[in-house]
């Protein structure tokens, strides 16, 4: 019998881009631990551009969600009134509530793809190797990258744009995985086609920062929970916050009754054989899991939390057989 190669991933040599994924490459459960102390704080109801990220839009992850952090809709569990402070900007990850009608919440995870200060340590790197200055514009900077000059002339997501790119996700692209990514790229208004016409320079930057930094929230994106996905509902997006439906980590069940430890094992073997087998014929597999990979919702079904470790191989497209030996 033959096996499954996958195809070869080549690195693009003196990619800018590939600055910004050393800059950022770190394990995200510990990233949170290695921040300074955190900055001063703003007082209530003050997000502020940096805060948010949008400071360094469009280099950033979205804004298709910034409107409900503004109105309120979306609130920080330790932040519901007046006189309350927001969170330290240093987290990684916040507790949150949600609404669409302002009488019934729910609860949502707001995230960082990495720490707010690898972030910011990253973009000085950039600045420094590119501009030769401490401060600039970062998304001027990463605009004239030869990676990003390439997006701009591309009419459709191809493997070559994305090699050397470290996110698991993206280390054996089929084009059938990245005509996925663009049709059901949800920070844009007119998804739908696999062709890039609909998005602007703005959207192909953004794709392309988030692509480079963290995965997570484009395969929550692409594989969404209502077909059946294992993963937390993606809400949108503001500056370089990614907002999600809640889940505990599966880490605070450690130590749980013996009836709820079974059921869990139960549906963690059953997410496991899915990422497997399923009818889209993708192969999914973990580069690194521990007590925060999966998590569980409050009606106790389990999910893969943290999808930023999860590579893709295509079963159809992204493969090919070896031969087999002489029969």
């Amino acid at each position: 019998m033959g096996r499954w190669i996958c195809c070869p991933c080549s690195r693009v040599a003196g990619s800018l881009m590939l600055l910004l994924v050393l800059a950022l490459s770190c394990n995200p459960s510990t990233a949170a631990t290695a921040s300074p102390s955190a900055p001063h704080i703003k007082p209530s109801y003050s997000f502020g551009r940096t805060f948010l990220g949008l400071d360094k839009c469009n280099a950033c992850i979205g804004t298709s969600i910034c409107k409900k952090f503004f109105k309120e809709e979306i609130r920080f569990d330790t932040w519901l009134s007046s006189h309350l402070k927001l969170p330290p900007s240093y987290l990684l990850s916040y507790s949150g509530n949600y609404t669409d009608d302002a009488k019934s919440w729910r609860l949502v995870d707001i995230t960082r793809l990495t720490s707010k200060y690898r972030h910011d340590r990253a973009d000085k790197r950039i600045c420094t190797s590119l501009l030769k200055t401490r401060t600039c514009s970062l998304e001027r900077a990463l605009r004239r990258t030869h990676r990003f000059q390439k997006w701009l002339r591309a009419k459709r997501l191809t493997p070559d744009l994305v090699q050397g790119l470290s996110s698991p996700m993206l280390r054996c692209p089929s084009q059938r995985l990245l005509d996925r990514i663009v049709r059901r790229y949800a920070e844009v208004p007119d998804a739908g086609s696999i062709y890039m016409d609909h998005l602007t320079d703005r959207d192909k930057l953004r794709l392309l920062y988030t692509l480079s930094v963290n995965s997570h929230p484009i395969l929550l994106q692409i594989f969404p929970d209502v077909e059946g996905w294992p993963f937390p509902r993606y809400l949108g997006s503001c500056g370089r916050l990614v907002v999600s439906a809640s889940t505990r980590p599966l880490r605070d069940f450690f130590g749980s009754a013996p009836e709820v430890a079974a059921d869990l094992a139960l549906q963690l073997l059953a997410v496991l054989r899915s990422m497997g087998t399923n009818d889209l014929n993708y192969f999914f597999y973990f580069t690194h899991v521990d007590g925060g990979t999966f998590g569980v919702f409050n009606n106790g079904h389990l999910f893969i939390r943290d999808a930023s470790t999860l590579g893709i191989i295509d079963k159809e497209e992204g493969t090919r057989q070896a031969p087999g030996p002489p029969s």
